[in-house]
């Protein structure tokens, strides 16, 4: 949804503002030990960083991750871009054979994910950030809401999902009774309005899932920039604890150090894989995975020209040319 990019944005983007001591303080308590190493070689200019959001139920020991992207800082060419990785991608997990992207992580959790999206994408993830969906209520809350243009289906489905939401929420100053939405248009979406907002699964489908959940992170990330440098501190504070990674400190000041001029003003470039389209990808029940998207082994290339050489999908050349299409089967 990425809620968890929000986060990571904060973190490497405006800690330069932040006294050194707290920043050092949190993310050490924020780091989590983890020896996997990309099997691709660093890309001068480029970090990809897995933003992993999960959604476990109560007394769950295992799940699948519900939100995969790939955060890219991109000195190169002075852009902050996100990618989702669809969650029901068909893939070849390592030593558990075909199926869903979201299941490597119930199989291994963070590194076997990690080592299925280098296999099946070819795409060096340097670092990973994780955050469950129950704590990115309170992130919200803290940052004043997110301001999301709401169908009326959409309307529908999320007070439908606002009980439960402001059930687990731990916010304490959620107020007493929840409150819900009125008619489509501009609403300004509190903690447990947003969650439930992120888990709409019905009105469409999961891609659709994956766009609402990236305008969730825009949102936040326009408000996170509208704040004076007096309330990182405090903004900090709050996120930090939610957060589980293996960016240490002296790697995360110096991305932010980085990239802080100019991911402060623009915008976050965002994309979505597989190429979604009646030509490159074909959804529907597979075998015995289930429904997956079957994907253009092909048109990894322009997962690869977007990350690394700043090509929008819409601009590839390959997508113009129908004949070398090869779907996974």
């Amino acid at each position: 949804m990425k809620k968890i990019a929000i986060i990571l944005i904060v973190l490497l983007i405006l800690i330069p503002a932040i006294t050194v001591a707290i920043v050092y303080f949190r993310i050490s308590s924020a780091h989590v030990d983890n020896s996997y190493e990309s099997q691709y070689k660093k890309v001068d200019g480029i970090t990809n960083i897995l933003l992993l959001g999960t959604d476990g139920r109560e007394n769950e020991l295992s799940y699948r991750s519900d939100s995969m992207m790939i955060l890219t800082v991109d000195s190169n060419h002075e852009k902050i871009k996100l990618t989702s990785l669809a969650r029901d991608t068909y893939v070849d997990i390592p030593e558990h054979g075909k199926g869903k992207l979201n299941a490597a992580y119930f199989w291994g959790k963070e590194d076997l994910l990690l080592q299925t999206i280098e296999k099946n994408f070819g795409i060096g993830i340097d670092k990973f950030m994780q955050v469950d969906f129950d704590d990115l209520m309170n992130i919200i809350f803290v940052i004043g809401g997110v301001d999301i243009e709401l169908s009326e289906g959409e309307v529908k489905y999320i007070n439908d999902g606002i009980p439960e939401s402001f059930k687990t929420c731990t916010y304490d100053a959620k107020g007493s009774e929840p409150q819900y939405l009125e008619g489509e248009g501009l609403h300004t979406l509190n903690g447990y309005q947003a969650i439930a907002y992120a888990r709409i699964r019905y009105l469409d489908n999961a891609i659709y899932r994956d766009e609402r959940q990236r305008k969730i992170i825009s949102s936040m990330f326009d408000g996170v920039k509208e704040l004076s440098m007096s309330e990182y501190p405090k903004l900090v504070n709050t996120l930090l604890p939610y957060v589980s990674t293996n960016i240490s400190v002296s790697e995360m000041l110096n991305l932010a150090f980085t990239s802080y001029s100019f991911a402060t003003s623009k915008e976050i470039i965002q994309t979505e894989y597989p190429i979604i389209d009646d030509k490159h990808v074909k959804g529907g029940k597979y075998k015995n995975a289930g429904w997956v998207w079957l994907y253009d082994v092909n048109s990894i290339g322009v997962l690869h020209d977007f990350i690394y050489d700043d090509i929008m999908p819409e601009d590839n050349d390959y997508l113009k040319d129908d004949s070398k299409i090869e779907l996974n089967y």
